[in-house]
């Protein structure tokens, strides 16, 4: 493996009762590259990101992170070695601050036995968040109670609280989902520009197309579990089949 190279999958195929959810998916991810993962409901987006993240084991193939076989691994120990991932949903605790939030994250990542039940007055931790906080311009709101806030800082809690370990590479589902149109460029402008400041690599599943092709190196478009096309975004999205499969136009 290059590298250059941090996330590569080799051949993967996943069938559920003999259907084919995802056919020969051959990828491979740069350091620090940005990549949206295009494709209609039911296209084999979702499937490639579970098998990447642990969440579905592949019926064939072979996934490698960082020049390791990690084909199969649990979704938790995929986390701790530097593959993390964000949902849809903001995997936030609704009743608790901002600044909390991140430190149990933080505690969690960090091993350092503390539960969600402890109380959390760790002064290096607090430091940490306060600098994650600042980087994802959210520091202003860190003794907010996050039910009050708005789904767009919501997002960059989630988001933020998903990269407390460092990871290598980081897949976001939807990150501007349920983001106001006034917000989603203004969300995306800090999330890429944190992350781009570690380095990290970055795969997003994402409808908006405005979205995907201002932020992304590479698009990586699916079909019946296929991968139809992978190119950078001006090219892939006046591909004949990205339009016909999935821009629908």
């Amino acid at each position: 493996m290059s590298s250059n190279i941090v996330l590569k999958a080799s051949e993967l195929n996943k069938s559920f009762s003999g259907i084919v959810a995802a056919k020969d998916i051959n990828v491979s991810i740069n350091q620090g590259e940005i990549i949206g993962i295009i494709g209609a409901n039911g296209a084999g987006k979702t499937v490639f990101v579970n098998m990447i993240t642990g969440y579905l084991k592949p019926t064939s193939g072979k996934i490698e992170f960082m020049g390791s076989d990690i084909t199969g691994i649990e979704p938790r120990k995929a986390t701790h070695i530097g593959l993390c991932r964000s949902f849809q949903i903001s995997q936030v605790f609704m009743t608790m601050t901002v600044k909390q939030n991140l430190m149990i994250a933080m505690s969690l990542a960090k091993k350092s036995g503390k539960t969600l039940l402890d109380p959390i007055e760790d002064e290096s931790i607090s430091k940490e968040c306060d600098t994650i906080l600042k980087l994802y311009k959210i520091l202003d709101q860190k003794d907010n109670i996050v039910s009050t806030l708005s789904q767009g800082i919501r997002k960059l809690l989630d988001i933020a609280m998903a990269v407390v370990g460092n990871p290598k590479v980081i897949l976001l589902d939807e990150p501007t989902s349920g983001v106001s149109v006034e917000e989603k460029f203004g969300i995306m402008d800090i999330v890429i520009a944190a992350l781009k400041q570690t380095e990290t690599s970055v795969l997003f599943v994402e409808h908006d197309m405005e979205i995907v092709e201002r932020y992304v190196d590479r698009v990586i478009a699916f079909y019946q579990g296929e991968i139809i096309c992978d190119a950078p975004p001006k090219k892939a999205l006046s591909d004949k089949k990205v339009i016909e499969y999935v821009l629908g136009h």
